[in-house]
């Protein structure tokens, strides 16, 4: 077959199987899991062919006109590049990753089914995003992704929670996907064309008319599918979906997407200086503040969150100073180690019975209960940290390189303005990121009170996994040398100046967090009351599910489940800031100020409106017909010399009217 032909069929492959699976789970549920795991997996080998035959060498470029529209014309066309062919690599192992744990961690929900399809078509839809080379068909697998989150946050709804971020992530994107939509217009209009290339070649020709106004209109969908500030506070709420959707979303899948589409169209944004600094200061905020509400979070799902908000903020730091390759070669490091820290922190779940730091922290020996995951999940956040030799440090490093380039003028794609505002942050974030990862794995194993419970090992699926996802995320970075020419050549090795102060920062962070907690350890004497041992139902069958972690934690504990952990270093560590930290700045509290309780009190207007003054016109009506109606009726009396008697008064009225009309026509 030829590339073109393989192409085709990666993103073809999941479709079918999610358009089976849905067809035969309830006639054939036995064909449920190998329709899950199977297409996706041969997706993802055809992926690797595609990516070793495309070599990172000149990009291989196709299309067929859909219809005439008689404007601007729709293509059926593909674009492969070494970025596009190393993510859908990326989407492929990880998507695999996760339909081979779920069949382990959802073995026994009856909606699986229709999870496992779900997941085959979000998979799908990412990488058709990947491979298109016309922006209309991009938004086709743009929107499909949208629709899928929906349906895979709120799996689980008989939770009130579920249902609210299902529906909160599907608004909030959707508010950013409106001007995306309209920009997407503006920039066909403007270069006569929706191929990526046609359009790449008018950027280069000066051809876009107002590249400030379109790359802002694209931005604004960018926030809001890769959780960027002011848009990225969907993503915290959606861990109330299934562990393994978590890991597909933050991983490969959703918040991607926009990173992935500004990379592919960077030219565009580099045409507008003013955006790039929008840009910057967009991505420092997002690194920033998702650092310090990452260090408040007590649920384990809710810090991996606001970690993957915060290394999409180095991704967004790497486009606004122009490189793209380090954007793209973080994103696909990133993508190894949150998607396996999320199907670690499932593991942990099912064993501890509970999400929460808090209570965990109450208990011993989860490290030995759960080793795989313990051991993988370190390797994961030692990445995440970026401490050498793991996969993080490599990538991170090649966004504070290229931030220090654009700083020191060495660039002349960003305004110095930009690399400065995300070398700054980017190195803070550093710090910050040492300091919630050290923290998550203190709490999370080496907590003290009563042993963790006994459950047997997990299904070897899970932890097969997680070792396949431990490998990439050790060493991926050492795999640079190979691969510059697929990020067009550009070197990506880490400079000394970055590496040894990213470094020194990451390991202060660390050890200031780990004294605190020594600390904090040593001042609060006998471990404390063994919480944990309820909330894990130690009585129960083999593991507990999520759903009843999050159903049953509250209830079982009461007000101690929210009981603050008096050995937690995020506490101290951010003294009077902690308690705006934990509810994410109150961003929440202020949307709902500024956008939904005046839409409210407009729904109530209009239903006031439509009842008090529209129903009372419409009623109005009927009565007076009603009223008519009776007065007519009481004049049919059946007697005709009544009837006679009208006529021939009536006749009189008539006569005397025209007399008194042929009057006044005379007289005038």
């Amino acid at each position: 077959m030829t590339t073109t032909t393989l192409a085709v069929l990666v993103p073809l492959l999941p479709f079918l199987g999610a358009a089976a699976g849905l067809l035969l789970g309830r006639t054939a549920p036995g064909f449920v899991r190998p329709l899950a795991v199977l297409p996706t997996l041969a997706a993802a080998a055809i992926a690797v062919v595609v990516a070793i035959r495309q070599g990172g060498g000149k990009a291989i470029d196709v299309s067929t006109q859909l219809t005439p529209t008689g404007s601007v014309p729709i293509d059926l066309a593909l674009y492969l590049d070494g970025f596009a062919v190393l993510v859908a690599v990326l989407v492929g192992v990880v998507a695999s990753c996760v339909q081979i744990y779920s069949t382990g961690y959802l073995r026994d929900d009856p909606r699986y089914p229709s999870y496992a399809a779900l997941v085959s078509l979000f998979t799908s839809a990412m990488l058709l995003v990947v491979y298109s080379g016309d922006l209309m068909v991009l938004m086709v697998g743009w929107e499909i992704m949208g629709i899928c989150s929906y349906f895979l946050v709120g799996h689980y709804w008989e939770t009130a929670e579920a249902r609210a971020a299902s529906l909160k992530a599907f608004l909030v994107t959707k508010l950013g996907d409106v001007p995306f939509l309209i920009g997407l217009f503006a920039l066909a209009a403007d270069a006569g064309t929706f191929q990526i290339t046609g359009i790449l070649g008018s950027v280069a020709a000066g051809g876009i008319q107002h590249p400030t106004l379109v790359a802002l209109l694209l931005l604004a969908g960018v926030a809001g599918k890769s959780a960027q500030f002011p848009l990225h506070t969907w993503l915290p709420d959606a861990m109330a979906g299934p562990t393994p959707v978590s890991a597909l979303i933050h991983a490969a899948t959703m918040v991607a997407a926009g990173i992935y589409f500004v990379a592919r169209l960077l030219p565009v944004f580099a045409a507008s200086a003013a955006a790039l600094i929008v840009l910057a200061v967009m991505a420092a905020i997002t690194m920033v503040g998702s650092g310090l509400a990452a260090l408040a979070q007590d649920d384990i799902k809710r810090v991996l969150a606001y970690s993957t908000i915060g290394q999409l903020g180095y991704m967004s730091g790497a486009l606004a100073v122009g490189d793209r390759g380090a954007a793209v070669f973080h994103l696909m490091s990133h993508g190894a180690f949150k998607a396996l820290l999320f199907l670690a922190a499932g593991v942990i779940i099912h064993a501890s019975g509970t999400n929460s730091l808090a209570t965990m922290s109450r208990m011993s020996g989860l490290a030995k209960r759960v080793p795989d995951a313990y051991w993988t999940m370190t390797i994961a956040l030692f990445a995440l940290a970026a401490i050498p030799p793991f996969a993080g440090f490599f990538s991170k490093e090649a966004v504070l390189v290229a931030a220090e380039h654009a700083a020191l003028g060495e660039t002349d794609i960003a305004p110095g303005a930009a690399g400065w505002t995300v070398l700054v942050a980017g190195l803070l974030t550093a710090l910050l990121t040492a300091a919630y990862a050290t923290r998550l794995w203190l709490l999370t194993f080496r907590g003290r009170g009563a042993e963790a419970p006994e459950h047997r090992r997990e299904p070897i699926a899970m932890n097969a996994v997680l070792w396949v996802l431990a490998i990439p995320s050790l060493g991926f970075g050492l795999t640079l040398a190979y691969i510059d020419d697929w990020f067009n050549g550009r070197g990506l090795t880490p400079t000394v100046t970055t590496a040894v102060l990213g470094t020194g920062i990451a390991l202060v962070g660390g050890l200031i967090t780990y004294g605190t907690w020594r600390a904090l350890q040593f001042r609060q004497g006998p471990a404390p009351t063994p919480l944990g041992a309820v909330a894990a139902h130690p009585d129960a069958a083999p593991s507990v599910s999520e759903a009843e972690a999050i159903a049953t934690h509250t209830a079982a504990l009461g007000d101690a489940a929210a009981a603050p952990d008096p050995s937690d270093p995020g506490r101290l560590l951010l003294g009077p800031l902690h308690r705006h930290a934990a509810v994410g700045f109150h961003l929440d509290a202020v949307y709902s100020a500024l956008f939904v309780r005046p839409v409210l009190a407009a729904a109530q207007l209009v239903r006031f409106l439509d009842r008090e003054v529209v129903e009372t016109y419409v009623r109005g009506s009927g009565t007076g017909a009603g009223w008519l109606g009776a007065a007519v009726r009481r004049a049919q009396t059946g007697n005709v010399q009544t009837y006679l008697g009208a006529l021939l008064a009536g006749s009189v009225a008539l006569a005397i009217a025209a007399v008194v009309l042929a009057n006044v026509n005379a007289g005038s």
